[in-house]
């Protein structure tokens, strides 16, 4: 988030390299609303933080004498940046912009400073205010920073709902050509901006009130927020090409809402839809990736929102619900880039990291988040978001203490989820030896029981994956008998930890082989009340595991044993229907796409189990899939 706010300057940094010439009055002749601001700034400084903010630390500058032999004089440099008096559209678009850069390269107080004081009387600096506050209030979960991005939001809201037209007609009734040619471009940059506040304000309402009403209030936001998008949309093409300044950042702002919104629907299954009919919409996945893409590409004030939508669903959506093979090349040629541009943002190395880790390089994935955490202090919670991903690439290797540490570290730390760190401690020491256990004095069956009064409620239910957890700490805490790395086994499963190490046969391997001795001890000594429970999840996790080893027939034998052992099980209800899928993923990876989808919607068949909405995601985009490729 930076502050040169010149256009030219902006494309500038975008595309700046060592070589990169400006002569001087590029650099220091900064103007909004036809007034100076930074006079008395010193070039020093401007060399400093072009430097900085652009990510070259060689770029060299020739300066060029202005004509009639006149110079500027300047005062010594300024490590503040000073406050504008004055604002339009264009100085505001410059200085978020500003504001934006000096988040990239961390400096979060330094942009929160630059854009708080318009942040009531400029619709950008409300949107960028708002962003930033709810961002910090998601990383912190604190109860104050909850507060403070819930009135930064609503009061985005009312300030870009101030910019907007003044009718009462919505956008979608401006039938007549003279009633579109009336509306002018600030009045479009306000529904744009007022669409993206309802979005900020429907997520803090969804985190802090757990009624079904804030629910439902929050999707209808969503479905306004979507329908401006689509009318915004619809008023440009009937519009001549404006060739403004600020025009590409419009275009740039609804191409970015349009692709989330096709995205984001795209991944819900239809039984959902019906269940949130107040939006009424649904969504093409390939259209939200590819207005995503075209808007993380172009300049202007949304890319990196854009670029950090595609960064997610790829590392993370992609890899918990979708059926793809390969990660996207364009995206990632599209994130080097800007890595190049920001090569200390903690947010990008973050993203470079967990890239890395899904490759299966999770040597390098360690030293990124390493790397993460040594680049900035100001937000410490950003170490949080580390020592997850740092826990996962020692569980996947099977460094058992490290795991721990990690593990132990965010339990103590972070406010996400007190139940889920609960329960990673236990099920990583219940693979540690007992004199490591004492060592550090912790209690593994206390620590199981300890889960259940740790959960958390949204909306008045349990998060699925928190009830899942608390259940199983029940039973771990309460019975012996079970195989030491079963609850391990069972929750990087959970986690599409598998899926996780399909790049790495060597670690699939080692993985199959604990299975095996588990399967061999179960079947020794199998436990009266949960033995077919046991069994069948190894058989399952065995199945998954032959099938990255693509031995399938053997996968589909396993697969196929949980099915059978359907009317057996007493409490892991979950394993036949995730059997389905994985048989039905399975088949789709041979070619094979009737019997795919046949076993997937066997799927549909099963209700109430364990992680049903994270199945019923699943299945709904492999049998999109298949659907586009028979």
């Amino acid at each position: 988030m930076l502050h040169l706010t010149a256009s030219c300057l902006f494309a500038s940094i975008l595309t700046a390299t060592p070589q990169t010439e400006l002569c001087v009055e590029e650099v220091i002749s900064i103007r909004r609303s036809g007034a100076t601001l930074i006079a008395t700034t010193s070039l020093r400084f401007h060399f400093r933080y072009f430097s900085s903010l652009s990510g070259e630390t060689n770029m060299s500058l020739t300066l060029s004498k202005r004509k009639n032999d006149q110079e500027d004089k300047f005062e010594d440099a300024r490590e503040s940046i000073p406050v504008a008096t004055t604002m339009n559209l264009l100085s505001s678009l410059e200085e978020c912009t500003t504001g934006l850069y000096l988040f990239l390269n961390n400096r979060f107080s330094d942009a929160i400073n630059l854009i708080h004081p318009w942040s009531k009387n400029s619709m950008y600096h409300s949107l960028m205010y708002g962003f930033f506050m709810v961002f910090k209030a998601i990383l912190t979960f604190e109860p104050q920073d909850l507060q403070i991005g819930m009135i930064a939001a609503k009061d985005a809201l009312n300030t870009c709902n101030n910019f907007r037209k003044k009718t009462k007609m919505t956008l979608s009734h401006l039938v007549s050509k003279q009633e579109i040619m009336a509306i002018t471009e600030e009045e479009l940059h306000a529904e744009v901006c007022y669409a993206e506040c309802l979005i900020l304000k429907s997520f803090m309402s969804f985190i802090q009130d757990e009624s079904m009403l804030a629910f439902l209030k929050s999707e209808i936001s969503v479905g306004s927020s979507y329908q401006i998008y689509k009318d915004c949309q619809q008023i440009l093409m009937q519009i001549p090409d404006n060739q403004s300044k600020t025009h590409k950042h419009l275009v740039g702002g609804i191409k970015f809402g349009l692709g989330a919104f096709n995205l984001m629907l795209s991944l819900v299954p239809p039984r959902i839809l019906k269940l949130l009919n107040i939006i009424g919409y649904s969504g093409d996945r390939e259209v939200g990736l590819s207005l995503l893409h075209e808007s993380a590409s172009e300049t202007h004030i949304n890319n990196i929102i854009s670029l950090l939508t595609l960064l997610f669903y790829y590392n993370y959506i992609y890899v918990d619900f979708g059926v793809e093979k390969v990660y996207n090349p364009a995206t990632e040629d599209l994130f080097l880039v800007y890595l190049q541009k920001f090569p200390n943002c903690v947010i990008l190395k973050f993203f470079h990291a967990r890239s890395s880790m899904l490759k299966g390089d999770f040597k390098n994935a360690q030293l990124k988040l390493q790397e993460c955490i040594f680049t900035q202090n100001e937000w410490k919670q950003v170490h949080h978001l580390c020592y997850w991903e740092f826990m996962w690439c020692h569980i996947l290797e099977q460094d058992w203490r490290q795991a721990y540490h990690y593990a132990n570290l965010l339990s103590q730390q972070s406010r996400w989820s007190k139940a889920i760190y609960m329960y990673s401690k236990a099920i990583i020491l219940a693979l540690l030896p007992s004199h490591f256990v004492k060592s550090v004095s912790e209690d593994i069956n206390s620590l199981f029981l300890k889960v259940e009064g740790l959960r958390i409620k949204f909306l008045g239910s349990s998060v699925p994956i928190e009830k899942f957890v608390a259940g199983k700490g029940q039973r771990y805490g309460t019975t012996t008998g079970w195989f030491t790395a079963q609850p391990l086994l069972e929750f990087i499963y959970a986690w599409s930890g598998f899926r996780v190490m399909s790049k790495k046969v060597e670690l699939i391997s080692s993985w199959l082989s604990i299975i095996d001795r588990g399967e061999d001890l179960l079947q020794e000594n199998p436990h009266k009340e949960y033995g077919t429970d046991d069994i069948s999840l190894l058989n399952l996790l065995k199945g998954l595991c032959l099938k990255h080893l693509g031995k399938y027939k053997k996968a589909e034998y396993y697969f196929n044993r949980v099915i059978q052992k359907d009317k057996l099980l007493k409490y892991d209800h979950y394993l036949v229907p995730y059997a389905y899928y994985e048989l039905g993923i399975l088949h789709y990876l041979k070619g094979d796409y009737a019997r795919a989808t046949k076993n997937l919607d066997k799927v549909r068949n099963y209700k109430d189990y364990s992680m049903e909405t994270q199945l019923q995601f699943r299945t709904h985009i492999a049998l999109e899939q298949i659907a586009k490729e028979k």
